[in-house]
């Protein structure tokens, strides 16, 4: 048997400003909506799903994204944080530096520079 990726999907209590606030950072697009309660969107190389849920399960998310910046971290991470992030951590040392954020609905994830 052989797996592949299909989607990353997020449980969200409104699924549609949240896949549209990812795909703006990803320079990607909403490729479907269905009625709000799953919406897709479309970036290159992966495939985001954001669905509705009455009750998204509470405290820190177990799957976060991992993200890269070729460019300045601070300036990318500040970037993030004018578009409606938020600040949850600075992590790691000198050798290995990371950022972890949340998204306008909480959910975690990790930006790191290209050193």
């Amino acid at each position: 048997m052989a797996l592949s990726l299909g989607m990353v999907t997020t449980d969200s209590t409104d699924p549609r400003p949240l896949a549209q606030w990812w795909a703006d950072r990803f320079g990607g697009q909403i490729v479907s909506d269905h009625d709000g309660w799953f919406v897709i969107v479309k970036i290159p190389n992966l495939t985001l799903g954001f669905q509705k849920v009455d009750d998204p399960t509470p405290g820190k998310n177990r799957i976060h994204l991992d993200l890269h910046v070729d460019t300045d971290l601070d300036q990318a991470v500040q970037d993030l944080v004018d578009a409606g992030a938020t600040l949850v951590g600075d992590r790691g040392d000198e050798s290995f530096r990371w950022i972890t954020l949340a998204d306008p609905q909480g959910n975690q994830f990790c930006v790191a520079g290209g050193e």
